[in-house]
């Protein structure tokens, strides 16, 4: 067998060979042999040439030789290739271009900021020498000064050879220049470790960060370390001067806040805290006397704010007189109920709300607008008229204009009119009376003028200054008259608003809608309130989401005199409460949280006894009272607020309703919750329970109600705490019997021989035994005989024999009387 085995061997076949020296690792090298072939270059033909050149300029085809092109290019598509490798060419030298002048600068910007670093660095080694030359020469100076104080005083005692002087000046100033000399040698020694290569092997952790593995400086921390070296090299540098800042300092403040008020460090307030001996951390609060001394330790000044200061960006700010517009009247329509109210504003504004009522009376505050024929824009509320609404005819009192008193020309005038009057009158704004129901066969609108004239209301007919209209709502009779009336008087009052201000608003009636959330009936009072407007009313805040108008349409924009419905509340508010409109989150906020604490300790202040003794009394007072605890859910603010009130009129010494919580929304399961732990009932008015609610109430077996009429609330209400007074016990005398002799029986004790001197003597029955007509015993009998029969009673005129249980002390001449007790029923008035 050959070394070849039949194969050929390997070797270069054309071109000129060549070698390449390969380097490797630990100086190992390596010859190699390369090919190195020649570049193929491809000469034309000469007769293509030629031919080419005898026909004299052909037409040139784009891209060079048709045969060599790819298939299925033509020469507008070879053309636009052609030119788009010629535009990416000439962008490519663009891009080259500016990346070169790029670069440029940035080199002339390095040589810059390096000129200028070196330029800083020769000022900076030019002052440290002047510092430094500025340095030796006082230094000098001064030991020349003290030489000469010693030649003084050597010459004084003995006098000193005078080469002495020059040997001896020389030495102090050779010894700073040693010590000098021994810094820089351990600098640069120090420099030399430090800058030495790593010993022992370098770690993953030390080649990951670069450093031994310890924590890195930031550059921030480098910068602040240049700066110290510079200002420490400029001599130290001149104190900043103090910044005297005012801090308003409330009557409780967090100590981070108080820091941050003071544009001081947290940790310096801490430790001036610590020094006045109160260990507090950054998180807690201290109060305003404690923070003003630490204010003026740091010296600064201290303003003390109160914590109602938040509301003073809601104070009220006077229009002038050329910002003021007309604005429409405010009417309130009030009186007794079930005169025609709501009926007469239907017929004013031809709807039909009173059908939608329940029990045909109004149970909420109702705002509309109405435009009358001649354009004139009226806004009217319409108010409840039973007793138990009487806040909410106040607050429709407060907010009007013009009232205008309803009073039924069949019935006069009656209670909830009087009140009606009585909050008119409270609230100084004119009257115009409304004698309705005219059409009515025992209408005598002269009797309602009469009676109304003992309450100080004078109408015109009477020689007054009251307007008075009669109409009736059903036939529609007068109401031309009634509007004229209104218009009148609106006229006369020169109402007027500034429309270009923050708006500012009561809550005529609040509820919580299932899909809309807390929903707020807001009458503009001033200003113009706008949709994504920020506003405060009461305890509770919010951003208007949406603006609805009484017709259930959506409006951009509410101006003065404008009733709308308010979307975005955070919370239900109170009917009554004033909205204000304000410019951020954060005050609306604020002030929103300090009402809600004010209100709370207010509660707290209200619900706490003031003193033991208070505490012990009401204890004892309460003792033999009864309550009936109830949990009210109704739709509205108002509702649940008439409830709760006529709930707390409802009871006497013995008895009393106590509502446990009133509130706007369905029925929960957290209503049921504290129903069933205080066995209170749950009445829910024009609103139901959810299914959770419903499932735990079967549960628990807590009853809940339902009434969407407050007269059958009140009724049932009253009914129930009826049955929890003890009945009352009455007596009924049924006769008097004489005892004419004493015996004494075995066995039985003293027995009285008794005639019945009137009535009837009954075994059942209770005595009482008179002796000169003073009661000394009360008891029952024991024993009732008709000669030696036991009987059940004895009538008038006869004899019998009588013994008292458990008392033996009667005699000749007693006389008993005999009566009988009674439970009746009792209920609250």
């Amino acid at each position: 067998m050959s070394d070849n085995d039949g194969k050929k061997t390997l070797g270069l076949r054309s071109g000129r060979p060549g070698q390449v020296k390969q380097s490797f690792s630990h100086g190992r090298t390596k010859n190699v042999v390369v090919e190195t072939k020649r570049k193929r270059v491809v000469v034309p033909k000469a007769g293509a040439t030629g031919g080419a050149a005898s026909k004299g300029a052909p037409k040139t085809t784009p891209g060079g030789d048709p045969s060599k092109r790819p298939a299925g290019i033509s020469d507008a598509v070879m053309e636009r290739r052609l030119k788009a490798l010629r535009a990416a060419k000439a962008r490519e030298a663009e891009e080259a271009q500016a990346r070169k002048a790029e670069e440029e600068k940035r080199e002339r910007d390095r040589q810059r900021r390096r000129e200028e670093a070196l330029a800083k660095e020769r000022e900076e080694q030019e002052r440290r020498e002047r510092a430094a030359a500025k340095a030796q020469e006082a230094e000098a100076k001064k030991r020349e000064t003290e030489e000469s104080a010693r030649k003084a005083a050597a010459a004084a005692d003995t006098p000193a050879p005078a080469p002495a002087a020059p040997r001896s000046a020389p030495k102090p100033s050779s010894a700073p220049r040693k010590t000098d000399r021994e810094p820089r040698r351990d600098t640069k020694s120090k420099g030399m470790r430090d800058s030495g290569r790593r010993s022992g092997k370098l770690t993953l952790n030390q080649a990951l960060t670069g450093g031994e593995g310890g924590r890195q400086r930031s550059l921030a921390a480098m910068k602040r370390k240049q700066e110290r070296a510079r200002q420490k090299a400029l001599g130290g540098g001149e104190p900043r001067e103090k910044v005297i800042r005012e801090v308003q300092v409330p009557e409780t403040i967090v100590v981070q806040e108080l820091a941050n008020r003071m544009a001081e460090r947290v940790a310096d307030v801490v430790k001036a805290l610590m020094q006045n001996g109160m260990m507090v951390t950054q998180n807690q609060s201290i109060d305003a006397d404690t923070a003003e001394l630490i204010v003026e330790e740091f010296g600064h000044k201290i303003v003390r704010v109160s914590d109602s200061d938040v509301e003073d960006v809601i104070q009220g700010v006077e229009d002038k007189p050329e910002d003021l517009k007309p604005r429409p009247p405010v009417i309130t329509v009030m009186g007794h109920v079930d005169h025609g109210k709501t009926s007469l504003l239907d017929a004013i504004r031809k709807t039909s709300v009173t059908s939608g009522e329940a029990g045909g009376i109004t149970q909420h505050i109702g705002a509309y607008q109405v435009t009358t024929d001649d354009g004139t824009l009226l806004t009217f509320l319409d108010t409840p008229g039973h007793a138990a609404f009487t806040s909410m005819r106040a607050r429709g009192a407060q907010v009007t204009d013009i009232v205008v008193l309803v009073v039924a020309a069949d019935d006069a005038v009656m209670p909830q009119t009087v009140e009606a009057i009585n909050h008119a009158k409270a609230a100084g704004v004119p009257m115009i009376v409304a004698i309705n129901k005219i059409d009515r066969p025992g209408a005598d609108p002269d009797k309602v003028r009469t009676d109304l004239l003992q309450h100080e209301v004078i109408v015109e007919k009477m020689s007054g200054d009251v307007l008075d209209v009669e109409v009736s709502a059903i036939n529609g009779t007068g109401l031309d008259q009634l509007l004229e009336a209104i218009s009148l008087q609106a006229e006369l009052l020169d109402l007027k608003a500034n429309p270009d201000r923050a708006a500012q608003g009561a809550v005529i009636e609040a509820q919580l809608d299932v899909g809309r959330g807390p929903v707020a009936t807001v009458l503009v009072q001033n200003g113009t309130l706008r949709q994504g407007d920020i506003f405060v009313v009461g305890e509770q805040w919010g951003k208007v989401r949406a603006l609805i108008n009484d017709k259930g349409d959506r409006v951009k924009e509410a101006g003065p005199s404008v009733p709308v419905e308010v979307l975005g509340l955070h919370g239900t508010p109170e009917a009554g409460d004033v909205l204000n409109v304000v410019d951020t989150e954060a005050q609306a906020r604020e002030i929103a949280e300090y009402r809600h604490e004010k209100a709370k300790e207010k509660r707290a202040a209200a619900g706490a006894a003031t003193s033991l003794e208070q505490l012990m009394a009401q204890a004892k007072a309460d003792e033999n009272v009864a309550e009936l605890p109830i949990v009210v859910k109704a739709d509205v603010q108002g509702s649940a607020e008439a409830i709760a009130q006529a709930m707390e009129k409802i009871g006497n010494d013995e008895v009393r309703v106590r509502v446990l919580h009133s509130g706007v929304g369905a029925i929960t399961e957290s209503d049921i919750g504290l129903a069933e732990a205080s066995g209170a009932p749950v009445i829910g008015f024009n609103v139901r329970a959810n299914a959770t609610a419903r499932k735990v109430a079967n549960q628990k077996g807590v009853e809940i109600r339902y009434y969407s009429v407050i007269y059958d609330l009140v009724d049932d209400v009253k009914a129930a705490a009826s049955g929890l007074l003890s009945a009352e016990v009455r007596e009924n005398f049924i006769g008097y019997a004489e005892i004419k002799d004493v015996f004494k029986v075995s066995n039985v004790g003293k027995v009285a021989g008794c005639l019945v001197t009137e009535g009837v003597a009954r075994r059942s029955a209770g005595v009482r035994l008179l002796r000169d007509n003073v009661v000394i015993h009360e008891g029952t009998l024991k024993t009732l005989k008709r000669f030696k029969d036991e009987v059940a009673e004895v009538q008038s005129g006869q004899e019998c024999g009588m013994a008292f249980e458990n008392y033996d002390d009667i005699r000749k001449g007693d006389v008993i009387e005999i009566f009988e007790r009674e439970e009746v029923e009792r209920s609250l008035e």
